[in-house]
């Protein structure tokens, strides 16, 4: 890995920036061309970068990586590549006034910053760049430093399918992400924490520029009364166990009502044993990105069982709860959860469940309104009213019902956050009007009515306005 300083970061953005204004607006053909050779780069090197990403995990699930991080994310560049010439048409506009031409213009911004995470290092570095190259812009890439074995192979290969003045990876530490989001970038993406949000954030605002923010947060799971418990846990557990939890729109707590609470470990049981058997010799089960964050999950189930709460480790019989070698840890249901539980005051990112005691649907959507917006509030249940009501009635990035993380790989569907849990979304079309500027144009009329009624003198004007004004 190079090492780069914060002036190599200046320098690099100011010679994309002086290319991309040499060359001009990057055309339909250009732009799909490197929204393809995205694609190439994945399908090409899937089973490299697989073995770099599961090398970094300690162990990452074959079937996730190359689900998720190849498939998902070559089915977004394509999906770009097909629609760009539908989203990069002028939109028509009614002018309000005879003669007048007006219409909306898709202007790519510049120069985009994407700040990617370590969960899905290629998901979440692509995903956002889709909407980039289809907008027209070029990006610098900072992936993270928890993956050094990926973002050192990504560097490798963005420099052999892409010219410097279109795409550049910048790697280094917390201190190279602090100048890369301090630089005056034309918008900058981040995927990460709420609390590094705000730094980046701050950082940004020295420059006025636009952010999307992807934060995560606490994302609810309601089961209602009449949902079906073995259905709900299955597919919510699912989710959960899905890269052992590290997934910013895992399920991070359980609002259980009254009639459910007997048969809730039943159920998880159950789904356990018919999907993975075992934990730490499965090749299907995913590792803890790194110690520090097998040591973090350890210290909430720790502070969890000291207020109060009971665990219930969903690891096989005979089989160890965690293993900090491996850096493997089992699904945990954290019983009767409580508020003032560090488990219950920070997202979760790992295989800890939080179930808590709920006596019905109105108690639980004041409870979630009471916190922080979340990415994604799940609801399960099969009375349509209600259905309606907890999507209209809380506030969250998304909502599905009956099911856990499902609108994510949707690419007509915005992907992002409100509140805490961030701001702007991507994916499909909308990723391509974040990263655009909408430029109003208009064409004045041969006569030029619209100028001349604000000209001097106004006498036979004001006449007019003043009738006007009485008759609306």
């Amino acid at each position: 890995m190079d090492t780069q300083t914060p002036q190599d970061l200046r320098n690099i953005l100011q010679a994309m920036k002086n290319a991309q204004l040499a060359a001009g607006p990057a055309s339909l053909e250009l732009r799909r061309d490197r929204l393809l050779r995205s694609v190439r780069l994945i399908q090409e090197n899937h089973q490299a970068l697989a073995d770099a990403i599961s090398a970094d995990f300690a162990h990452r699930s074959q079937y996730q990586t190359l689900l998720v991080d190849m498939i998902t994310t070559i089915k977004g560049l394509q999906h770009a590549a097909e629609h760009l010439g539908e989203w990069m048409r002028p939109e028509v506009v009614d002018a309000g006034a005879p003669g007048i031409q007006a219409r909306i213009e898709q202007q790519p911004l510049g120069v985009v910053g994407i700040i990617s995470p370590w969960n899905f290092p290629i998901n979440l570095a692509f995903g956002p760049l889709a909407g980039v190259f289809a907008a027209g812009n070029t990006a610098m890439l900072k992936p993270s430093e928890l993956t050094p074995r990926t973002s050192d192979l990504l560097a490798e290969l963005v420099a052999h399918y892409f010219a410097p003045h279109e795409l550049v990876v910048v790697q280094g530490d917390a201190d190279i992400g602090r100048a890369f989001s301090a630089l005056p970038f034309d918008h900058l993406v981040f995927t990460g924490s709420t609390a590094v949000g705000k730094h980046v954030m701050r950082a940004a605002a020295e420059n006025l520029v636009p952010v999307t923010l992807e934060l995560g947060g606490k994302s609810p799971v309601l089961i209602d009364d009449d949902a079906d418990l073995d259905s709900a846990i299955a597919r919510t557990l699912t989710i959960k166990a899905f890269n052992a939890g590290q997934i910013c729109l895992s399920p991070d707590y359980l609002l259980l009502t009254p009639r459910h609470r007997a048969g809730l470990l039943e159920a998880a049981r159950s789904f356990v044993a018919s999907s993975y058997r075992s934990f730490q010799e499965n090749p299907d089960y995913s590792a803890i990105i790194s110690p520090q964050h097998f040591a973090r999950l350890q210290g909430l189930l720790v502070d969890a069982r000291a207020k109060g709460a009971t665990v219930i480790s969903l690891a096989a019989a005979g089989e160890a709860d965690a293993d900090p070698i491996g850096r493997k840890m089992a699904p945990h249901l954290v019983l009767d959860a409580t508020d003032d539980m560090a488990i219950m005051q920070e997202e979760i990112f790992g295989p800890l469940l939080p179930v808590m005691r709920i006596p019905g649907f109105d108690a639980a959507l004041q409870y979630i309104n009471a916190h922080p917006r979340p990415l994604a509030a799940y609801y399960f249940g099969h009375e349509q009213q209600k259905q309606q009501a907890f999507s209209q009635l809380t506030t969250s990035g998304a909502v599905v019902i009956n099911d856990v993380m499902t609108h994510a790989a949707i690419d007509n569907l915005p992907f992002g956050g409100v509140g805490a849990s961030g701001m702007g979304a991507y994916h499909g079309i909308h990723g391509f009007k974040r990263f655009s500027h909408a430029k109003a144009v208009v064409v004045q009329s041969e006569d030029g009515a619209s100028n001349l009624r604000l000209r001097a003198p106004h006498q036979d004007g004001l006449v007019a306005v003043k009738a006007f004004l009485q008759t609306v």
